[in-house]
């Protein structure tokens, strides 16, 4: 039995349960939190990696989810300007799919939404006269042009974590919940898990999140006593990645048939990610991106682009379940991306708030609401904060523009590390923040960086993602805490695999 009990244990290392927990700790709750596998492992590192309203939502009337995002956008590029960057995305026009009207008009309510909104406003382009129609098939003359937001999703939920562990909350990286039962006065949750050595850690709280995602309505089911009506549409969501298909750090947001749309961002330097489709699922087991899958996003893609994209063009596939709340619409395109929050509570007993849904743009949102519903049970909790303050290693001076503010941290890095090169000290500001101090401490010349495994990824990286971001297996270094792993052939993420298994890593909790 771990010490004495916490305020509120969180079971779930997503974008959610991240949020929460580092919410909670900056109430000055004490707070604890577990994973099963490794952070953002499943959904959370599945996503389109966008900061966006959703402007495809409106059409289904979703007004206040789209205004809470919106609003959201700019607050997440202040709290992690190193993860995110405001993006223009470019929607060309397809007559026969929806008439120009009802885009103009769907565009004038994303931009007023936000009365606060900061980034620049849409507008009407002549696609083969403007920067913006670079990439795309000439047949294509007119379309429009508006504001979202790109970020790492997987790096936010780390930094997140990062956070809540700077205040205090004790972080169970690769532990799985196993039984969680109010103790027999019903005031206190008693919690097991099961640790990656095959001990068991037994710890009590006073109230308990559950935060599992697409398990949300497992988790009830099997590690605890409560039940609940309420349950999850879970939907795989598939992306491919392409060598680059266009010039430019533009977007592209393109219509099909089936109503539904595609997007294809600039990724990773040299790549084009292709997303997302929506596929009804009934397990949350590990999804894999299908043949089908791939042949629908390159024929979208290849309908737009100047460059045909074919399956043998794809170097790299992903796939997530979305746990989508569900509202009882049959076209997974139209089930609500809202969230919805549950709390049990018998009468003077311990709390268990659930999490139904949900996206990485309103995690932050969530996490407040969450907190709101528990206070009446932590009446000495402190005031909603995480809207102001910056998420850890975020900490960017200040400047006229997100784009700017990153720009000129980039260039005060360069200058203190005059003996490294420019582009690789970009690449490591961009993953790490401010926490790129610590990374680079004692490292001066390319010598310093150890050994190097392909791409832009060295063994002094890799040695600070175990030791300071709960990083154990290859994988987590190559395709979450990094993407290096699109950089590195076969032969050197083999080779990686086999060093960094070799190290016996000891990561922080």
């Amino acid at each position: 039995m771990e010490g004495r009990p916490l305020d509120l244990f969180v079971v779930g290392g997503g974008i959610n349960g991240a949020g929460i927990a580092c919410d909670a700790a900056g109430r000055a709750l004490t707070v604890g939190l577990c994973e099963m596998n490794d952070f953002a492992s499943a959904t959370s590192s599945a996503s389109t990696k966008l900061i966006h309203g959703g402007l495809r939502y409106l059409e289904h009337y979703e007004f206040r989810l789209v205004r809470e995002a919106l609003m959201e956008r700019e607050v997440l590029l202040a709290k992690a300007p190193h993860l995110s960057r405001p993006m223009r995305f470019v929607l060309p026009h397809e007559p026969h799919l929806r008439p120009r009207w009802m885009l103009r008009i769907g565009l004038f309510l994303y931009d007023h939404l936000d009365w606060h909104m900061t980034l620049p406003r849409s507008k009407a382009v002549d696609l083969l006269h403007s920067k913006f129609g670079v990439g795309l098939n000439g047949k294509f003359k007119n379309g429009f042009v508006y504001s979202d937001a790109w970020v790492d999703d997987a790096r936010l939920v780390i930094a997140n974590l990062k956070s809540a562990r700077n205040m205090g909350a004790r972080i169970y990286a690769r532990h799985r919940c196993v039984s969680a039962r109010r103790t027999a006065d019903g005031r206190l949750w008693e919690v097991e898990l099961a640790a990656p050595g095959g001990e068991t850690v037994t710890l009590r709280a006073r109230g308990l999140v559950n935060a599992a995602g697409p398990w949300v309505k497992h988790f009830l089911d099997e590690q605890t006593e409560v039940r609940t009506p309420k349950r999850v549409r879970l939907v795989k969501g598939s992306h491919i990645v392409v060598p680059r298909l266009h010039e430019g750090e533009h977007a592209f947001i393109l219509q099909n048939s089936d109503n539904r749309i595609v997007f294809v961002i600039p990724y990773e330097r040299d790549y084009s990610l292709i997303g997302t489709t929506d596929i009804p699922v009934e397990s949350s087991e590990k999804p894999v991106c299908s043949p089908e899958e791939i042949a629908y996003l390159c024929d979208i893609a290849g309908h737009y682009m100047k460059k045909p994209v074919t399956p043998a063009d794809v170097v790299w596939t992903y796939s997530g379940v979305r746990p989508l709340f569900d509202d009882g619409d049959d076209d997974p395109s139209a089930v609500t991306r809202d969230y919805h929050l549950e709390v049990d509570a018998p009468e003077g007993g311990a709390p268990i708030l659930s999490v139904f849904g949900g996206k990485i743009t309103t995690y932050r949102r969530l996490a407040e609401h969450a907190l709101e519903d528990l206070r009446k049970f932590y009446p000495a909790m402190g005031a909603a904060w995480t809207a102001h303050k910056p998420l850890a290693d975020g900490e960017l001076a200040n400047a006229p523009s997100f784009d700017e503010a990153f720009d000129r941290f980039v260039a005060g890095a360069c200058a203190a590390k005059p003996g490294l090169p420019g582009e690789l000290v970009r690449v490591l500001a961009r993953r790490h923040g401010t926490g790129l101090d610590d990374l680079l401490e004692n490292v001066k010349t390319p010598a310093d960086l150890g050994r190097h495994f392909g791409g832009h990824l060295y063994e002094v990286e890799v040695r600070y993602l175990v030791r300071e971001e709960w990083a154990v297996e290859p994988d987590d270094v190559l395709w979450r805490r990094t993407k290096e792993g699109l950089a590195l052939t076969a032969d050197q993420r083999m080779a990686f695999a086999h060093w960094m298994r070799a190290q016996r890593p000891n990561a922080r909790g």
